[in-house]
């Protein structure tokens, strides 16, 4: 079970990176028009913050707060972004792959994790849409998404 969640959650991880890597720099600090809606920043600011809270609270046994690698007002940095994506998905990724697969605690905040994970990613393919931004190839592909706007 924990490497099937491993590489789970690294295909996340590839996934997020190829989007960081994909759209311009400056939409990181974009809203959707018109609607009640968070920059795309700080989307990734709460994907990187859950990365970091979710194994602290497994390792407790309860939740400890909610910490995030970058600042809520850095997440338009792109290059700070991408770097925090790396260095989480490492740490992530030692932590599943030390979970003993009888701590069902551990379990169930991975598999948190990996919710987390997967709602940001389908609130990313919004704005992608929304904002008219070129779709990440990989994010094509694994979400089959309409090739027009």
């Amino acid at each position: 079970m924990n490497e099937l969640l491993r590489r789970r959650l690294e295909r996340a991880n590839t996934l997020y990176l190829d989007f960081i890597d994909t759209i311009p720099a400056e939409h990181l600090g974009s809203h959707l028009a018109d609607l009640p809606s968070d920059t795309i920043g700080h989307q990734l600011w709460c994907v990187l913050g859950a990365r970091e809270s979710f194994p602290k609270a497994a390792r407790a046994g309860e939740w400890q707060g909610f910490s995030s690698p970058v600042a809520r007002d850095g997440s338009s940095d792109a290059a700070a972004v991408r770097t925090a994506l790396g260095q989480t998905a490492a740490a992530v990724d030692e932590w599943v792959g030390g979970i003993d697969p009888a701590d069902d605690d551990s379990l169930r905040y991975v598999l948190a994790l990996l919710e987390h994970e997967t709602q940001h990613q389908g609130q990313l393919i919004r704005y992608l849409y929304g904002l008219r931004i070129d779709r990440p190839e990989s994010w094509q592909r694994q979400y089959a998404l309409d090739e027009d706007f």
